[in-house]
């Protein structure tokens, strides 16, 4: 039986649950996942070795209206997801009423001609599965999509038929990674997200979106992996509400990265963080051009520690 290999676009709005359906179909957690907007801020590639096909999957940001020079760098990675791609997942919130936002968002299909799969997603939060069907109808008046797939990532309900549906549109090829590849993101990227992961849900106000972390140092000396990493903020009063009373915020950040890593890397972490203020740093061009995300390199992160 020949093989199918091919790449995957994710899209959709923020909250549509991309990096969730990411990590159900491929069987673990390698994006994060928060309800707020823009948890997403970079493509990540995911790949799903089959018998019979690897899929490697690219997801990406919320597409959305960019107010900064960052969520403007966000949707040009959109963009360049569409590139010479095999297939694209469009994901809508089934959960939530069709909205003008949506109609909007969809225009980033127009003069795409790669085939496209509408995927409703949060199936799970309806009263009857036919309750999707409105949403079907609003989505297919302004763009014909190849095939309409409901799925819950929660449930799993779906998932077969979608895996089945996008092989089904995949090309004849063999796997282009080894069969224990799982991303083409590093470690320390990995890293840097579940900390921001933990500062996403257990901050609030402005806090998630005026934050990066950098992770400064990673050795590894047999099972034990140490990471010195940096949380940037752009004010200081965004500063004090990380560290927290007494640096009780910190640490609960650090705990609940920490013990994540240590089952996501199989290892034992000591983790150390520091904060820093770096002014407006999402407005800044020649710091955003110095950033580096895949090897958390360029910056000058010297900073407070708890």
């Amino acid at each position: 039986m020949a093989t199918k290999s091919g790449f995957v676009t994710i899209l959709g709005r923020p909250n549509a649950g991309k990096s969730t359906l990411l990590n159900a179909l491929l069987g673990t957690k390698l994006a994060i996942v928060a309800d707020k907007p823009q948890t997403t801020r970079t493509t990540i590639q995911g790949v799903l070795t089959l018998p019979e096909a690897q899929i490697i999957f690219v997801d990406t940001p919320g597409i959305h209206k960019s107010d900064t020079l960052l969520n403007r760098r966000m949707m040009q990675a959109v963009r360049e997801a569409l590139e010479g791609k095999d297939l694209i997942l469009y994901l809508a919130d089934a959960s939530q009423p069709f909205r003008a936002e949506d109609r909007e968002a969809v225009g980033v299909l127009k003069n795409v001609h790669t085939p496209a799969l509408l995927v409703p997603t949060k199936v799970d939060l309806l009263k009857k599965a036919e309750d999707v069907l409105p949403l079907i109808a609003q989505y297919r008046e302004i763009h014909e999509f190849d095939d309409y797939l409901p799925v819950s990532a929660l449930t799993g309900a779906g998932l077969d038929r979608l895996r089945e549906a996008v092989i089904a549109r995949l090309p004849e090829g063999p796997p282009l990674y080894p069969p224990d590849y799982l991303t083409d993101q590093p470690a320390r990227f990995l890293a840097a997200e579940l900390i921001r992961e933990k500062i996403l849900h257990l901050t609030r106000q402005e806090v998630p979106h005026a934050c990066a972390v950098w992770v400064d140092n990673w050795e590894e000396k047999g099972r034990l992996l140490r990471i010195s990493a940096t949380i940037l903020v752009e004010r200081d009063g965004q500063k004090g509400i990380i560290i927290g009373q007494k640096g009780q915020m910190l640490k609960k950040i650090g705990t609940l990265a920490r013990e994540e890593m240590e089952g996501f890397f199989g290892r034992k972490v000591y983790l150390e963080l520091y904060v820093k203020v770096r002014p407006d740093w999402r407005e800044n061009p020649e710091f955003l051009r110095e950033i580096d995300w895949r090897t958390m390199s360029g910056i000058d992160t010297s900073g407070d520690s708890v």
